[in-house]
Parts: C-alpha cells; structure tokens; sequence
C-alpha cells in the first residue's frame, strides 16, 4: 500500500488550483479526505453502462460492469480499472480501513472492505462526489 502523503502524483495542483475547479463539496472530500453524507449521491442509484471518472483529473476508474447496490448509500463497486486506484492506511475515526485514492492525482475516493461480493469479495465504497459518471457512447 501507497503513503499518499509521501508520493507525487502526475497531476499535481496546489489548495488554490483544485479550489478553483472543483465544488466546496468536491474539494472537502477529494483533496481533505472528507465523506459525503450516506444516500446523497444520485451516483448510487447508477446504474446505466458507462465509466466512472475521478471528479479531479478525469481518469477512468471503475466500470459499470463492477457496480452493484451495496445498501450502504455510497457507490460501490467489486473492482476497479488495473492501475486506477492507490490504496493507504486510514487510522482515523479510531479504526484502520483502507483508503481509496487516484493514482493520477492522488484524489481521495472512499474505501475498500473486504465484505463485498464475488469474485473479488471487495467492496470499493467510494463518495459519489468524487466521481464523474460518462455514459457508454
């Protein structure tokens, strides 16, 4: 697993740019590692074929075929594109899971627990905010 904190990423932004091209809600959880509420994100309920993007750069990150309704109000998927995604240590909230984040801009996008279904047995719960969804053409 990737220290995010520790690696540079190929699209690298200071506060003040990523402030400028994203939403406050955006900029909370990508770029501070915040969590959107549960059962907010019209993303959840997506179910159309297509590519989920990160919301920050626009790097392909999961496709519909690995999306299923976990009943935990966020989007979640049983894999992700090969390369896509980093993983680190999230000690916070007085627990270790898993974070999420883009290997391209190093964006938070949510975690991964491993009760999800087959064939994986992984469940990336990501934060709809930190995803853009692009319709199969």
């Amino acid at each position: 697993m990737t220290k995010n904190t520790e690696k540079q990423f190929p699209v690298t932004k200071s506060d003040t740019e990523w402030s400028q091209i994203l939403t406050p809600e955006q900029f909370r959880v990508l770029r501070k590692h915040g969590t959107e509420r549960a059962f907010t994100s019209p993303l959840d309920k997506e179910y159309s074929p297509g590519i989920y993007v990160c919301a920050g750069c626009g790097q392909p990150l999961f496709t519909s075929e690995t999306k299923y309704n976990s009943g935990t109000g966020w989007p979640s998927f049983w894999q992700p594109i090969e390369g896509a995604i980093e993983t680190s240590i999230d000690r916070s909230l007085f627990m270790t899971r898993i974070e999420v984040h883009c290997s391209n801009c190093g964006g938070h996008l949510g975690h991964v627990f491993s009760d999800g279904p087959k064939p994986t047995g992984q469940r990336y719960c990501m934060n709809g905010v930190a995803l853009r969804f692009q319709p199969a053409e």
